[in-house]
């Protein structure tokens, strides 16, 4: 596990506005792309903020975490400089939408091989799932101001 805003001493990641939890997703995956949406629509206090890992900076991060590019089989949520992958990432990201999405924290009773178990098997299958997008997930106007990168 990286130390908090590790990101930040490293020379191949752009410097980037973290003041919000950021999801970094990826972009071309239309389930991954609808879990964005889900959150866009959920998110009432507006906390979240959101880059496709396609961007340069999500490529960037996604090296300097140790994950595999072009694959993008887990999103990641850096919350406080903090990055979390998986299951663990999916949980808070949905606990932090409030009432009554919080309640899918009482996942975390499970253990977390399991879970992240069950998480691997959907982001290994998802493009079969759900589909790819031709080019990266375009917000609309009005949620342009939440995507960063």
């Amino acid at each position: 596990m990286r130390a908090d805003y590790s990101y930040r001493g490293d020379p191949d990641v752009p410097a980037f506005a973290d003041g919000h939890p950021l999801i970094v997703f990826d972009g071309e995956c239309i389930f991954c792309s609808g879990w964005v949406q889900f959150v866009l629509k959920h998110d009432k206090a507006g906390r979240y903020r959101f880059l496709a890992a396609q961007s340069p900076l999500g490529q960037a991060l996604y090296r300097h975490y140790g994950l595999k590019t072009p694959d993008y089989e887990t999103n990641i949520l850096i919350e406080n400089g903090r990055a979390y992958f998986k299951s663990e990432g999916s949980i808070r990201m949905a606990a932090g939408l409030g009432a009554p999405w919080s309640a899918v924290g009482v996942l975390r009773l499970f253990p977390r091989g399991l879970m992240d178990l069950i998480y691997e098997f959907v982001a290994r299958n998802r493009l079969r799932i759900a589909g790819r997008r031709e080019s990266c997930y375009v917000p609309t106007s009005e949620q342009r101001g939440r995507f960063i990168g």
